[in-house]
């Protein structure tokens, strides 16, 4: 079978093997998508306890979960019928609404997570501890490159507020790394970038770009990671797209300079095929020069 067809497989195995094309997930009177609910609606409050929430807006539901609004009603309708969830406008702004668990709701949650502990125990029981260890780090693995997968990648005029967002946590997390901090003016002016944004659950996840140095020779600048889409590859599926985008415009050989501190990014630019080269600015933030032919 291709790749395709394989995933295919494994999802069409895997959602039966953990019961949730059932009606009654878990052996209870709902499917899996009224359970999650009132699984997020549950971490959602103990998430905001510190700010005395007794619930989640719904909208912050609609967007974690990836729900149209009309099947997101339907769900919390029905468990309102049953008892379990109450919805209503959040006081003094009447255009917010909450969603929160009655007693009834609360009681049902633990009995879920009770049976959700016992039916992932059941699976994990026949397998060695060895083989359950793989299990575990494949999940992980699976999970890291889903996510990497779902990150969406597109052009950001460098002018933009979310471009220049994201290039101040980049100037301020450099301050913070480099022994005599990062002056911030120093970054490259807007008008001069092909900037790149990735976009994870609406909000902006990292960024690179590339600049204009020659006919043929094209520099990668501000390659940068946020801290909570570190681990899973972003940096290197960034850095493959602004080639990729260089070499669309024409371009034959692609440079960068960076600092020694930068020992996770100088190694992911070798393992990607850059070799040291001599300087080619005086820039002081760059101590090690990098090229790369693209074809």
């Amino acid at each position: 079978m291709d790749q395709v067809e394989l995933v295919r497989d494994f999802n069409r195995y895997y959602t039966r093997r953990m019961g949730v094309l059932t009606d009654r997930y878990l052996g209870l009177q709902r499917p899996l998508a009224e359970a999650r609910l009132l699984f997020e609606i549950g971490a959602g409050a103990k998430a905001m306890k510190s700010l005395r929430s007794n619930g989640v807006e719904v909208r912050e539901l609609r967007a974690r979960l990836g729900l149209d609004s009309g099947y997101l009603s339907r769900l919390l309708r029905s468990l309102e019928t049953q008892g379990l969830v109450e919805v209503a406008e959040q006081p003094g702004d009447r255009r917010v609404r909450i969603a929160c668990l009655t007693q009834d709701g609360v009681r049902e949650l633990a009995d879920l997570d009770t049976r959700s502990r016992e039916s992932v125990h059941a699976l994990l029981e026949p397998l060695s501890p060895v083989q359950r260890e793989r299990l575990i780090a494949a999940q992980d693995q699976l999970r890291r490159l889903l996510r990497l997968a779902a990150i969406d990648i597109v052009q950001v005029d460098d002018a933009t507020e979310v471009a220049r967002e994201c290039l101040w946590t980049y100037a301020a997390e450099l301050q913070e790394r480099f022994p005599g901090g990062f002056d911030v003016t120093t970054l490259t002016p807007p008008g001069q970038l092909m900037l790149l944004v990735a976009w994870e659950d609406g909000g902006a996840v990292g960024c690179v770009a590339w600049r204009r140095l020659g006919p043929e020779v094209a520099e990668v600048r501000h390659l940068w990671v946020s801290s909570r889409a570190r681990g899973i590859g972003l940096g290197r599926r960034l850095l493959q797209e602004i080639e990729a985008d260089a070499a669309a415009h024409g371009f034959t050989t692609i440079r960068l300079g960076t600092h020694l501190v930068l020992t996770e990014a100088i190694a992911l630019y070798r393992s990607s095929g850059y070799r040291e080269i001599a300087p080619f600015d005086g820039s002081p933030y760059n101590q090690v020069f990098l090229e790369k032919e693209l074809g």
